[in-house]
């Protein structure tokens, strides 16, 4: 199909671009062809209006396909979108504290994290320590331990309370519904 001696974006070797001087040959359609020249078998693929693609380069002789690399491509391309459209992505979103926090505010900010959490979100509860805060972490830790109570019902830590730099972090994940029989 094309003179091309490598595929665009990738490192697949095809056609002239094959240096070994004997290979051997696949078809889609007929199956092995046996060993062969490189000039033969490059002959083959373009009488069938094909691509000679080389499969396996560390074989003894090396292994090459006659194929459509254009539609073998594009197969491809098809298998990865439907993988990705089945994952699932995990949105994660984060709710952030100081140390010295007055309890509405704690409350206010719990119920977006509660609200979060029942959209089946992930949440990052955040305390930022400022300054001379620096030297007492444990402020820190104390702050998302009295939040805690409050979102155990409906979500589970999945990590405890932890120093990251200047932020003590708790990650907090929906609970799993039981499933019903």
């Amino acid at each position: 199909m094309s003179k091309k001696s490598k595929a665009k974006n990738s490192d697949v070797i095809m056609n002239e671009a094959i240096r070994a001087s004997e290979l051997r040959v696949v078809s889609e359609e007929k199956g092995q062809l046996g060993i062969m020249p490189r000039d033969e078998a490059l002959k083959i693929a373009e009488e069938e209006g094909l691509d000679l693609v080389l499969i396996s380069p560390d074989a003894k002789p090396p292994v090459a396909k006659i194929m459509d690399y254009g539609k073998y491509k594009y197969q491809q391309e098809k298998k990865k979108k439907e993988a990705r459209k089945k994952q699932k992505k995990i949105e994660v979103k984060e709710v952030k504290f100081s140390c010295k926090i007055a309890q509405n505010d704690i409350d206010y900010k719990v119920k977006h994290a509660k609200e979060f959490l029942e959209k089946g979100k992930h949440v990052k509860l955040r305390v930022f320590l400022k300054g001379r805060e620096m030297a007492t972490p444990e402020l820190g830790v104390e702050v998302l331990n009295n939040i805690w109570p409050s979102l155990e019902d409906i979500a589970t830590m999945e990590k405890p309370p932890t120093q990251e730099g200047r932020y003590i972090s708790m990650y907090v994940v929906p609970k799993k519904e039981k499933k019903k029989k």
